[in-house]
C-alpha cells in the first residue's frame, strides 16, 4: 500500500486581497468623488453662481 497523500489547501494570498480590496476602494471613491464634483458643478451653474464662457477662434 502506498503512503499517505496530504493535499495542502492553497487558498488566496492575504497580500493579494488586501492588494484588491484598496484598489478597488480607491476606484470606487474616485467614480464617487467625480460624480459629486460634476453634480455640485451643474448645480452652481443652474443657479446662476457660476458660469461657463467659451472662447471663440476664428
Amino acid at each position: 500500500m502506498g503512503g499517505a497523500r496530504h493535499v495542502v489547501y492553497k487558498g488566496p494570498s492575504i497580500v493579494k486581497e488586501v492588494i484588491y480590496g484598496i484598489s478597488l476602494g480607491l476606484i470606487v471613491d474616485g467614480l464617487c468623488s467625480n460624480d459629486a464634483r460634476t453634480r455640485e458643478f451643474y448645480d452652481l451653474l443652474q443657479k446662476g453662481e457660476i458660469s461657463v464662457v467659451v472662447d471663440e477662434e476664428d
